[in-house]
């Protein structure tokens, strides 16, 4: 995605950055000032004359002041909105009908469709990673909503600021007289980054730091490189049998255990602050769901030590990245993060709980809370979390991509097969695939004498279920699954190759974390669901005799 792309994701059709972006990149490239400016910052001679560049320069101000104005307008619009009983009650029947729908610049046969308002919810599902196409075709993107969360993160800390001001400048001031200082929620965090591996997370935090123009941020990478690396993970290696996108993407440290937060103060960032003095909380689904859990302390510098989760009462913007890559990991973690977000605290953890703005006190803050969830491809599980978990008021908008699909790129010999099975709806289209296997597929794998049959299954549930049906049938077969540890993985190999076996049940988990390159003794290829690893599985599966290969695929009207 081109920077007009970003511009066009983030302002035209989300309204999110707005012309926020614009302004930021701006300070950014050309001005060493910081976030917080003083009065006196904008202060001119009133006594001098303009030169010609002095007046080209006052022009772009104005610009500037009024993309500042409007953005400034949004954030305030959004905030001080108060909810009616009878607008909770539209939002819980919404059926999600987009109204509304534009072409997606520089993404061929794409559209964005939504509802409402700005600071919607987004699903940005035809993303490029910079592991498929190059590390620099994605950072448009992560730019924009890094600078749109900067920009939520100062503003609401300026409103803060100001009204302390205003108190210390008033101590006679009744605060419940005037809902303008009503300007804080539970907790401070008010970002949540939702990342799949710390490689990732280095990616985002170092450019979020390089984005803030503070003056004091050369020493906030400090701890921060030695838990995350200091080796450049961007660079593909030389000479592996893997594929690129592999060698990109697992490059640099793929542990998937991180949480920590980021304080922004006038003048420095600092990272590993306590989570409840943190704006922004940089985070795995599986580190976050423990931390929730309480089933292990984690021990960083800073961090709460306690097992609580009250610093998510308050979150207002989650970003989850790459969820591409959460969904080979477990979604079932992501969707308990979100459930858990913006609950209300067990303990108090602010200073004057009448300056608490009036959804938190209602119980509403669900509402008000922006999610954007990023991938490179969509899935059932990403339309579920985007339908039920994420209720802004403001709308929602969704990116929708008419795909040619992947038949082209395989191109290899390799006679294919798709065999359709009746499902009465989304919900048993599993079971239904399940039967045919039984029924219509398995009866005669059994019967034949050739071996080499691949089951390629797409979930780690579809998996035990097919492993405990082989069992049940006495079938000749091995596994590959993503828990298997790499003795049993070369044992079952050998015997799939060797022929001592005659079906390898492979998950699609699996072949994503491991990429194994393919041999020369594979006969047929069964079950797949994920367009991205339909070719790579093909291949895996090809002979040397390419003839003797078929590829069968199972899909019901709702695949």
């Amino acid at each position: 995605m081109t920077l007009a792309a970003a511009a066009a994701f983030s302002v035209r059709a989300a309204g999110i950055i707005e012309e926020e972006a614009a302004r930021r990149g701006k300070q950014s490239n050309g001005s060493s000032q910081g976030l917080y400016q003083s009065d006196e910052d904008h202060l001119t001679d009133d006594c001098s004359v303009p030169s010609e560049d002095e007046a080209h320069d006052m022009t772009s101000n104005k610009n500037d002041a009024s993309d500042e104005m409007e953005s400034s307008c949004s954030f305030q619009r959004h905030v001080s909105h108060v909810l009616t009983n009878d607008e909770v009650t539209a939002l819980l029947k919404q059926k999600n009908k987009y109204k509304w729908e534009m072409p997606a610049v520089d993404i061929p046969k794409s559209k964005w469709v939504g509802t409402g308002n700005s600071y919607r919810d987004i699903m940005h599902c035809n993303k490029k990673p910079f592991y498929l196409k190059g590390s620099k075709v994605d950072s448009s993107t992560m730019d924009a909503y890094i600078m749109h969360a900067l920009s939520h993160v100062h503003r609401t800390r300026d409103v803060v600021i100001k009204n302390d001001t205003k108190l210390r400048n008033d101590a006679n001031t009744d605060i419940l007289d005037d809902n303008s200082y009503r300007d804080q929620g539970f907790t401070r965090p008010k970002v949540l980054f939702l990342l799949p591996l710390k490689s990732i997370a280095r990616r985002v935090v170092k450019r979020l730091i390089q984005l803030s123009p503070l003056t004091q941020k050369d020493n906030a990478m400090g701890l921060f490189k030695k838990d995350f690396d200091e080796s450049d993970d961007e660079e593909e290696t030389e000479n592996s049998s893997k594929p690129a996108d592999f060698n990109l993407l697992f490059a640099g440290d793929v542990e998937d255990h991180f949480l920590f937060g980021i304080k922004y103060t006038k003048k420095s960032v600092k990272l590993y602050s306590n989570f409840y003095a943190s704006d922004i909380i940089v985070a795995s689904p599986l580190a976050l769901k423990l931390k929730i859990d309480g089933g292990e302390d984690i021990k960083k510098k800073g961090c709460a030590k306690d097992s609580d989760s009250n610093f998510l009462s308050s979150i207002e913007i989650v970003v989850v990245d790459h969820a591409d890559v959460i969904s080979m990991q477990n979604w079932s973690h992501l969707h308990s993060v979100l459930e858990q977000l913006n609950q209300l605290p067990s303990k108090e953890h602010v200073a004057n709980v009448m300056r608490i703005r009036p959804w938190y006190l209602d119980q509403r803050e669900r509402y008000y809370r922006q999610t954007i969830i990023l991938s490179s491809y969509l899935t059932p599980e990403m339309n579920a979390l985007f339908n039920r978990s994420c209720s802004n008021y403001e709308g929602k908008v969704k990116l929708v991509t008419e795909f040619t699909g992947v038949l082209p790129k395989i191109q290899l010999e390799v006679r294919q097969v798709y065999e359709q099975f009746d499902a009465s709806s989304v919900g048993e289209s599993d079971d239904a695939r399940f039967d045919c296997f039984c029924t219509r597929v398995c009866p005669k794998i059994q019967e034949s004498d050739e071996g080499g049959v691949l089951l390629f299954v797409s979930s780690y549930f579809e998996y035990i279920r097919m492993s405990n049906f082989l069992k049940s049938q006495d079938a000749s077969f091995c596994r590959i699954g993503e828990a298997t540890s790499q003795p049993d993985i070369s044992r079952a190999r050998l015997w799939f190759f060797e022929g001592q076996k005659k079906i390898l049940l492979y998950s699609e988990r699996s072949h994503f974390f491991h990429r194994y390159k393919r041999r020369t003794s594979f006969g047929c290829l069964l079950l797949a669901r994920e367009k991205r690893f339909l070719s790579g599985a093909c291949k895996y599966a090809w002979r040397i005799i390419k003839s003797e290969v078929q590829c069968t695929f199972f899909s019901s009207g709702y695949s």
